[in-house]
């Protein structure tokens, strides 16, 4: 097998992949609706139940095409009863989106927002459904990808169902990454993308979810066709098969990522993340950065670090230091915060942060930041 160069992503997603599985994609022409492909499906839909130790009885998996956003829209417009309300739990940029899609689909919802840095206060998300006994279903995102921040969903869930309500997470950089249960956890529906905890390819999302709550839903108000829960689930029930055309070579890559997933183990998995993980921690530290959430608030997967008060720090030209150099670094997403990310996602461990921050440090150097780096305040 050949070797392809290697570059460390530390964006958050798409992920560093091995090469084993960018090579899996390279397969004979298959046409996706044969039965072969179909077998397929049904294997690959069942892993990404055990994944989150969902029991197959109980809980199932629908794939579509598209980047992690289409599982919000698909949540949010397929799980709303008629005549009730979203709740969205907002402290980040992902639970502003599903905010927006409500927006767009016409979605009675309220926005109960909270600061960035800060973890969702569970007295007043029940003083808001006390308040609106009208809510259906409520949105929460696990890790706050934008900050790094780790919600309660545990807590949140209780309260969801101790009110009645349907609970939809988006776990697109948690899942097959921080262990997750989906019962014990107390989630109806958690959502991901194959680029990103799998560390396969951009192009497959997937909803794991509570099989009776999706039969429920098809008699709930249609507001897509593409993007309907039901409608998806309900043809690979009777098929075997994507309603639409899948994306092929893309499902070939998230199953052998599948095998490497199983080979390495959830909890070896967990452990290299997280080793991943204190090692950018450490690196920025030492250089002096300041991160946007405390220690004890983080995920365990983002690092969302504040740009240092100094005239000569510019990020771009360090991202470009470092990208010539096989480092991808990222911009933050807080509106108020100048901020970059670096992530512990991917095939990578901490002897590649270590070399990262060679790099990042020489690229401080030769652009006149003072190390440590400085804040005014």
């Amino acid at each position: 097998m050949e070797t392809i160069k290697r570059n460390i992503l530390l964006n958050p997603g798409p992920s560093t992949t091995t090469d084993s599985v960018k090579f899996a994609q390279v397969v004979p022409d298959i046409c996706p609706r044969e039965k072969e492909f179909a077998g397929l499906m049904k294997g690959l839909r069942e892993d990404l139940v055990r994944i989150v130790h969902g029991d197959l009885e109980k809980y199932t998996s629908v794939l579509f095409c598209g980047s992690g956003t289409i599982n919000i829209d698909v949540c949010l417009n397929s799980l709303l009863p008629e005549n009730k309300k979203v709740l969205v739990i907002n402290n980040g940029a992902y639970s502003t989106r599903a905010v927006e899609v409500c927006q767009y689909y016409g979605l009675p919802y309220i926005d109960l927002r909270f600061p960035v840095d800060q973890i969702p206060d569970l007295a007043v998300i029940e003083d808001a459904f006390r308040n609106n006994p009208d809510i259906g279903l409520v949105y929460a995102t696990h890790n706050e990808t934008g900050t790094g921040i780790l919600n309660p969903i545990k807590e949140i869930g209780a309260l969801a169902h101790k009110f009645g309500a349907a609970f939809a997470v988006d776990t697109t950089s948690t899942y097959a990454m921080r262990p997750i249960n989906i019962e014990d956890d107390n989630i109806d529906f958690c959502m991901a993308s194959a680029q990103k905890g799998l560390m396969a390819f951009t192009g497959l999302s997937f909803i794991v979810g509570n099989r009776k709550m999706i039969k429920k839903s098809a008699d709930y108000p249609k507001r897509s066709y593409y993007c309907n829960l039901f409608l998806q689930y309900d043809f690979f029930e009777k098929t075997g098969e994507m309603h639409f055309t899948p994306p092929v070579q893309t499902i070939y890559a998230a199953i052998q990522a599948l095998r490497e997933y199983w080979a390495e183990g959830e909890k070896a998995k967990w452990a290299r993340h997280t080793r991943v993980f204190h090692a950018i921690n450490r690196g920025l530290d030492e250089l002096g950065f300041r991160q946007v959430i405390k220690p004890e608030w983080r995920a365990g997967l983002v690092s969302s670090a504040i740009y240092p008060d100094d005239p000569n720090w510019d990020f771009e030209v360090v991202h470009n230091y470092c990208y010539e150099r096989g480092f991808t670094i990222y911009p933050g997403k807080i509106s108020k915060t100048n901020t970059f990310r670096l992530c512990a996602l991917g095939a990578i461990d901490e002897g590649d942060i270590r070399e990262f921050f060679k790099v990042f440090k020489k690229a401080l150097e030769n652009t006149g930041v003072q190390i440590p780096v400085r804040y005014n305040d």
